[in-house]
């Protein structure tokens, strides 16, 4: 296994501390357009981004949106004089900011407090192709003490850039789950940003299977102490595929937790997956616990992944931090053993390819979702079975 353990470039805010991550704005013309040295985008190919970074993009595009709730969670479509647009998040790049200024009509998902909802929120959005650019902003909120799982289920062939907003207030319990199915041909840059109360808690999963570039920004912050915010992450590149996950964990409040802990696998030439994790624990948050980790499994020649954790602390007073990395093969040991006892190469190594993912799959919680990510990761395998080293 190789460790990686790179730092990133400083940004000097208007207070004078320097941060990994960029001050946010509502203003477009705050941000340059990128060209691919910024730290930020260095490791995203913008030529594929269709113009979302520069204005360039075509315009109408169509995403059709079907929903399958519990009758206690409402849905309403408001414009962007709503109060609670942008209460929680505000753009930190170009591509987030042009989609603040280009969306329609907001999405607000309302789940009422003391609820606990039993079933997935499911919300499906269907891409019907890459001829026009679509713009999305989404607000989910969820009350005191409800608890409840969403999943935004992204599939079909679309060019898309959009936000996603999410309130969990205090004592609060939510999940939410993205799935990036796309076809082949699909761009998806997007940013969640989830801001968690007092002694709420939080899980965002982030599963990145199809399009040929996506890219998802997740962060989160918290709102008072005793929250807990856990984030997984399960991706696979094929050839030619980009898929890029950013993860930014603001410890702003005292006593809260966070777990980031993202598994992916690349196989074909060209595949390309970049992770890169940033915790921030600021002065004011004592009594912190955070932890960090990435793991990829290179089942090819020609694949490449960048992986790289960050940690600023700017106060000792902690229960603990820290991070890590791993990009390596498979294990000769492992595949030897399970030859060994009369298993063929073939099936020892999808045997450490499942075991690989399952750690993290059965911490999903959501039969449905575990159930067709097995099944992906079987069906990913079979693409490249003669082919993986």
């Amino acid at each position: 296994m190789t460790v990686t353990n790179n730092v990133a470039e400083a940004i000097e805010t208007p207070s004078g501390r320097e941060y990994l991550h960029a001050p946010g704005s509502f203003d477009l013309d705050h941000f340059e357009v990128p060209k691919g040295m910024e730290e930020a985008w260095r490791f995203t190919p913008i030529k594929r981004l269709k113009g979302l970074h520069d204005g360039s993009f075509a315009a109408d595009g169509k995403i059709v949106a079907t929903v399958d709730a519990d009758p206690r969670v409402t849905f309403q479509a408001v414009g962007r004089d709503d109060a609670r647009l942008g209460s929680v998040y505000t753009p930190t790049d170009r591509v987030s900011a042009q989609a603040w200024h280009s969306f329609g009509k907001a999405t607000i998902i309302d789940i009422p407090a003391n609820a606990e909802i039993a079933e997935p929120i499911n919300l499906t959005l269907r891409g019907e192709g890459i001829d026009g650019t679509s713009f999305g902003h989404i607000f989910i909120e969820i009350g005191q003490f409800a608890k409840a799982t969403i999943i935004l289920d992204h599939v079909g062939s679309a060019v898309v850039a959009a936000n996603v907003e999410v309130k969990v207030n205090d004592g609060a319990n939510l999940t939410l789950v993205s799935i990036q199915d796309w076809d082949d041909d699909a761009v998806h840059v997007a940013h969640h940003h989830g801001n968690v109360g007092r002694d709420a808690t939080y899980k965002h999963v982030a599963v990145s299977l199809g399009g040929n570039l996506v890219r998802l920004n997740c962060s989160v912050d918290f709102a008072g102490p005793g929250g807990q915010a856990e984030m997984l992450g399960v991706y696979f590149a094929d050839a030619g595929q980009h898929i890029e996950h950013r993860l930014f964990v603001d410890h702003n409040a005292p006593k809260t937790k966070s777990k980031v802990e993202y598994k992916g696998a690349l196989q074909g030439k060209g595949a390309h997956a970049v992770w890169v994790g940033d915790v921030l624990i600021r002065k004011e948050a004592e009594g912190i616990d955070t932890f960090e980790s990435n793991d990829n499994l290179v089942l090819t020649d020609g694949c490449r992944a960048d992986s790289i954790p960050n940690l600023e602390i700017e106060t000792g007073e902690i229960q603990g931090a820290g991070h890590s990395s791993t990009t390596g093969r498979f294990d000769d040991e492992h595949l030897f053993y399970l030859q060994s006892r009369g298993i063929t190469e073939a099936e020892a190594r999808n045997l450490v390819v499942h075991g690989f993912f399952n750690a993290i799959i059965r911490r999903i919680g959501v039969d449905q979702i575990e159930a067709r990510l097995m099944s992906a990761v079987e069906g990913e395998l079979a693409k490249n079975a003669g082919s993986i080293a």
